[in-house]
């Protein structure tokens, strides 16, 4: 009759060679799925990789510094004046050693000073006296921003209805 096949499934074939035909679709649903479990990773861990010594800073008006691309060193100073390299308590006589040990004897390593607001000034003087003196020339101070106050109003003078 007409010369076309009936049922068999031939033509369903036709035109693929070895039955295997590429994708060329991107499947996002995978790439979406790692890139939340990384944000949960990075929203979880980015808390914790901040100095650990409970220091209460003082506050200043003071402007920030740059973002650099290395992380600095940070020495801490409690209130009870013990001093601390990141997390590790340690000596005044044994801490030029550890910042060399640690940096390098890199005289250009980033060392900011975290001192509470309650240890005398003189202890944090010290510390950063003998940072300064085994040559190391980027030693700062670190403090916390104050809170901004909230606007005050004042009632309307002289106004009633």
């Amino acid at each position: 009759m007409g010369g076309g096949t009936m049922g068999g499934g031939g033509g369903a074939r036709r035109g693929r060679r070895g039955g295997y035909r590429p994708m060329a679709d991107i499947n996002v649903t995978p790439l979406v799925d790692v890139m939340l479990v990384l944000l949960v990773v990075f929203m979880v861990t980015a808390p914790l990789l901040t100095v650990n010594v409970p220091v209460d800073l003082p506050k200043t008006q003071g402007r920030t510094t740059n973002n650099q691309d290395k992380e600095p060193l940070i020495i801490s100073i409690d209130s009870r004046g013990i001093v601390y390299i990141q997390e590790t308590p340690t000596e005044l006589d044994s801490l030029v050693a550890k910042l060399k040990a640690v940096t390098g004897t890199n005289p250009d390593a980033r060392i900011f000073v975290r001192g509470d607001r309650g240890v005398a000034y003189g202890r944090i003087m010290e510390v950063m006296g003998t940072i300064s003196a085994a040559g190391f020339n980027k030693v700062a101070l670190v403090a916390e921003l104050p809170k901004p106050e909230p606007a005050k109003t004042e009632p309307a003078k002289g106004r009633s209805r």
